[in-house]
């Protein structure tokens, strides 16, 4: 009983922290917006105090590349959390192993890893880009934690898929 009150809570969680990320990344996505068409003051304040303007200044493809790398995160850490969300709505805990459930955890590891390498490439990005010129540090996270959560989600993606192997093989025999 305890499992399946823990597995709403953080379902509800999820939920809060999906619906976060995609205030923040509609907020970012409007910024730039802003920004691009109408004038170059509105660079100055991105969001949250981000200051862009040096940089739309310095170079319009930079700052473009920067505003899509800023907006990439936390959008595709969004979609890590709608697939779970998706996970846990589709979890049953009588019955944990599915083929449905396998390919959520795999699909999240992916995602994980990718959003990581966003991550690491754009912080790299931006510390090339600050030797140019007087620049902000994009501080995208460091990724490495994403990059091993990624491991460890892959794993018990494998893990989970040899329990569902064993499930099936029981199955089969009774």
């Amino acid at each position: 009983m305890k499992t399946e009150q823990l597995l709403k809570v953080m379902y509800v969680v999820s939920w809060i922290i999906f619906v976060g990320l995609c205030v923040k990344v509609g907020a970012i996505i409007i910024s730039v917006i802003v920004s691009l068409f109408y004038t170059s003051e509105a660079s100055k304040n991105i969001y949250m105090g981000l200051d862009l303007s040096n940089l739309y200044a310095f170079d319009l493809f930079h700052y473009v590349a920067i505003a899509l790398l800023k907006i990439a995160v936390p959008f595709a850490k969004a979609l890590i959390f709608y697939k779970v969300i998706r996970l846990f709505g589709t979890l049953n805990i009588h019955h944990p192993y599915s083929p449905k459930v396998s390919r959520l955890l795999d699909g999240i590891s992916y995602l994980t890893l990718f959003t990581g390498l966003i991550a690491v490439v754009g912080n790299s990005y931006s510390k090339w880009l600050s030797k140019f010129h007087d620049l902000i540090d994009l501080n995208l996270g460091s990724g490495t934690e994403l990059l091993f959560m990624a491991g460890v989600l892959f794993t018990v993606s494998l893990i989970f898929k040899r329990g569902l192997e064993i499930q099936s093989e029981n199955e089969l025999t009774i």
